[in-house]
């Protein structure tokens, strides 16, 4: 071998162990991201939206069966802390829920972190589905400074009905002794034109992000969760839980 090809093959010898090089460490970090992201042990998030009488827990019970979710309704954690002894929330909570306003959204995240807090500790399960949370600009801004850093979001359920149907379902509820305050037709007034004008422009920010699973709950509970389980079957498929 001449000099000249001596030479050559030692430049070529360097290049080759510099990519190399370069290869494994850009490997290496590809792979103590991946590592990272599998050992996250953030909470898994799944928002649920919809109409009063959308079948929002109805759903959730199902999802909660067949896929291993905790379901945590905001509504019914505000209900709880309301009926709380001594709880300092509990006149505020009510005049909120009985005229269909929203409850401040440090309280609500608040009772939502420390209900997956006792949750995790307790069960270790550490997949939840929020049911009637995030419901105004106010309620996605606080989250967003309480809580955006403390779990793995990953989409929105939004479930669609038409007013007429959300609103018998809820009277029909009410009739059958749901015991809940709202559930009469003067209050579901007020809760679906605060739906309408607060929590769909929510919806909406989350559909911008690609971030909303649309389902049709008109038809009934099994055959809407079909739709549920297939979206949910996908995002499993996709490793996002």
């Amino acid at each position: 071998m001449n000099f000249t090809s001596l030479v050559f093959n030692r430049i070529l010898s360097r290049k080759q162990v510099v990519h190399c090089i370069k290869k494994n460490i850009i490997l290496s970090h590809s792979l103590v991201k991946l590592h990272t992201r599998k050992m996250s042990d953030k909470p898994k998030i799944i928002f649920v939206l919809g109409a009063p009488g959308a079948g929002k827990g109805t759903q959730c019970e199902k999802i909660v069966e067949h896929f291993g979710f905790k379901h945590l309704s905001a509504g019914d954690l505000l209900r709880e802390e309301r009926s709380r002894e001594g709880s300092e929330f509990g006149a505020l909570i009510e005049d909120c829920i009985v005229n269909g306003k929203i409850v401040p959204v440090e309280i609500t995240c608040s009772l939502l972190e420390n209900a997956m807090i006792r949750t995790k500790k307790e069960t270790g399960n550490n997949k939840f589905l929020i049911d009637g949370f995030p419901r105004n600009e106010d309620n996605l801004q606080g989250w967003q400074r309480q809580m955006s850093e403390k779990v793995d979001f990953l989409f929105v359920f939004f479930l669609d009905c038409s007013e007429d149907l959300c609103v018998g379902r809820c009277l029909k509820r009410g009739q059958a002794g749901s015991g809940r305050s709202d559930d009469n037709l003067e209050s579901l007034k007020k809760r679906f034109n605060t739906y309408m004008n607060d929590t769909m422009p929510i919806i909406e920010h989350y559909q911008k992000l690609n971030k909303v699973r649309k389902i049709d709950t008109s038809p009934g509970p099994d055959e809407v969760f079909k739709a549920v389980e297939a979206a949910l079957q996908q995002a499993a498929d996709e490793k996002l839980f």
